[in-house]
């Protein structure tokens, strides 16, 4: 998972819990207050792969079922990293305090998350090791699986890939993010049938360290608060495609909730169609940036969407990473023109980009951690393992404001889009370099 990590928002003078929740500008740009009137994903879980996940963390109480560890430790629920209860957090966070109204908040919050445990900061995950993970996950009912991470051993014919086949086969929609390095998209995310995610930014911009390709939708995952246990207040911002999944498993739970009847790819073909281009009418389905568009969870909710085929339009694919084809669309020309035509319609997803710039604005105090000093990104080396031994954690460095230092500091990285020489979700991004 290329997931860029790292302001961490400290507990000293204006940070807290409620300026986190005012951050959360995908809340408001995704009119999540409404999206909630039709769907809060009661009755799904969500399996989400990854580091655990913190059972005491206020935003997730309740919320976290047994789960599994498969680092060997035995506590899926003991979280070393921040990875993966950030990931979590931003799929079925509730907040806490009174009326829920400070800390995260996730867009499904009332699915239950399932954690599998499968890479600490002390106990790397080996790559194409976690394919039993997707395994238990389908076998304990998840409808949805969570992949915040890139792994290149996962490729067609895999272990790993014939345990997704395995997901898919037994109706989970798989979601993975596409990587964080600016190159091709990644596996899993690159598998036939997986629903691949690229990230935009609050101004709805495609965040150019995005893997690019062969996508299938983009979502929110720049400068997103999450919970992270390691931090001292509780929180972080982030940065990454390791988000946007989460947040595309978020809206692949809502709509399992509201359309229990529907197959994995129906509900897949249901995010497709929805998805828009608006403010790019130059692009054209399938995008090598944002495959269908922007995902749409208010207008995935309830558009009227024929249900299509019960393996959706994924499963037939045979694109390579980087093709630019859209995963196993049979007929693109009459894709483009269905997605083209969703993006006159609901606008609500972009009813709230002014309003989120402004409470993005709030002055939160900030300490940047660096978890690594490598200067490459996340998907640098091929994307080896999602997470590795070496550039140990370091200490946090220094204060600033936030969020100006946004525009002039890097983001660390993580496991998934980790890689051998970036073994941390949270590790320092390098500077945006002249292509």
């Amino acid at each position: 998972m290329a997931l860029t990590g790292a302001l961490l928002l400290t507990p000293a003078q204006v940070a807290s819990a409620d300026q986190v929740r005012d951050a959360q500008w995908p809340l408001t740009v995704y009119g999540a207050q409404k999206v909630w009137k039709t769907s809060e994903g009661a009755g799904v879980t969500v399996a989400v792969l990854d580091s655990g996940v913190d059972v005491s963390h206020p935003d997730l109480a309740g919320q976290v079922l047994p789960g599994k560890d498969f680092t060997g430790a035995g506590d899926p629920h003991k979280d070393n990293d921040g990875h993966g209860t950030g990931m979590a957090s931003l799929i079925a966070g509730h907040g806490h305090g009174p009326n829920n109204s400070s800390g995260v908040m996730g867009l499904a919050p009332k699915a239950k998350i399932l954690p599998v445990r499968i890479w600490s900061t002390k106990e790397a995950l080996k790559p194409g090791s976690w394919a039993d993970g997707v395994r238990y996950a389908v076998d304990q009912g998840a409808s949805v699986i969570n992949l915040s991470l890139t792994d290149s051993a996962a490729y067609p014919g895999s272990k790993v890939a014939k345990a997704i086949q395995y997901a898919q086969a037994n109706d989970v929609v798989v979601v993975a993010g596409t990587g964080n390095d600016a190159g091709t998209v990644e596996y899993p995310a690159a598998l036939p049938g997986v629903v691949a995610v690229s990230a935009v930014d609050k101004g709805l911009n495609f965040w150019s360290k995005s893997n690019t390709g062969n996508v299938t939708v983009a979502a929110a995952g720049v400068d997103t608060p999450q919970a992270d246990p390691t931090s001292r207040s509780g929180y972080v911002v982030a940065n990454g495609t390791s988000g946007s999944t989460a947040y595309v498993s978020a809206m692949a739970a809502l709509l399992r909730s509201k359309y229990p009847d529907l197959t994995a790819g129906q509900i897949i073909n249901r995010l497709i169609k929805s998805a828009s281009f608006i403010y790019y009418k130059d692009k054209k389905a399938p995008d090598k940036e944002l495959g269908y568009g922007i995902a749409r969870p208010g207008t995935a909710l309830t558009m009227d969407i024929p249900k299509g085929p019960k393996q959706g339009p994924l499963a037939q694919s045979s694109a390579s990473p980087g093709s630019g084809a859209a995963a196993g669309d049979d007929d693109s020309t009459s894709q483009s023109k269905k997605t083209k035509k969703s993006s006159s319609g609901n606008i609500l997803l972009f009813a709230g980009i002014a309003a989120a710039v402004v409470l993005i604005s709030i002055a939160i105090t900030v300490v940047r951690r660096r978890r690594n000093g490598g200067s490459n990104g996340p998907g640098s080396g091929g994307g080896n393992a999602p997470h590795s031994t070496g550039h140990p954690p370091q200490s946090p460095t220094g204060y600033h404001q936030y969020p100006d230092s946004i525009a002039n500091q890097g983001y660390p990285q993580p496991p998934g889009q980790y890689t051998q020489q970036h073994p941390n979700p949270y590790a320092q991004e390098p500077p945006p370099q002249d292509r």
